[in-house]
């Protein structure tokens, strides 16, 4: 039986062949992938209605001024109620939700961290998703099989830009060496 390969610490890019609306251009860093499935948020959706200040608010913690405008991410079509914060460094105090990813990242869904950040005392780098998107055992490898997705290293500009949007697609493309307007729906196999 063939090992399967850990996509866990990449970046998921869609391409013209993505079947699925809700993931058009999207980039997607990829928290948790094995032979049970595969877990990440999506970077660069961020909300229209939802601002940091909103977010600390409903979970009653007081925040510095300058995190008020901060952007939210659409993290995924699933438990949109739910809240992520991937950032750097090492788990906060108190945080038994932290989990340790490649390349010094953490993934947390503990408000402990929303403490710190909300206190000028968390990581430097950090990214509040809520929601996130998932993948059934398989399922993700069945989609990048058909085209959907392109895989390539998580890059720290790109997550954790500070203005999240569509060219955070261009530009994953782009590390790759890939032009975007040459992507075309229909692809081929050698």
């Amino acid at each position: 039986m063939a090992q399967q390969l850990d996509l866990t610490g990449t970046l998921l890019i869609s391409t013209p062949a993505m079947g699925d609306r809700r993931f058009a251009h999207s980039v997607i860093y990829l928290c948790a992938h094995s032979d049970e499935g595969a877990f990440g948020l999506v970077l660069n959706r961020p909300l229209k209605r939802v601002g940091m200040g909103d977010v600390l608010e409903q979970v009653g913690i007081d925040s510095l001024a300058a995190l008020q405008g901060r952007r939210v991410l659409s993290g995924g079509p699933v438990e949109t109620q739910r809240g992520f914060v991937l950032h750097d460094g090492a788990v906060v105090a108190g945080d038994a939700s932290g989990q340790v990813l490649p390349d010094g990242l953490v993934l947390s869904a503990s408000t402990d961290v929303l403490k710190a950040i909300a206190r000028g005392e968390g990581p430097q780098h950090w990214l509040l998703a809520l929601g996130y998107a998932g993948w059934g055992p398989g399922q993700l490898e069945g989609e990048i099989g058909q085209n959907a997705w392109l895989t390539c290293k998580a890059a720290r500009a790109l997550i954790f830009d500070p203005d999240p949007g569509e060219h955070q697609w261009n530009d994953a493309l782009r590390s790759m060496g890939i032009d975007p307007l040459s992507l075309s729906a229909v692809a081929g196999r050698a």
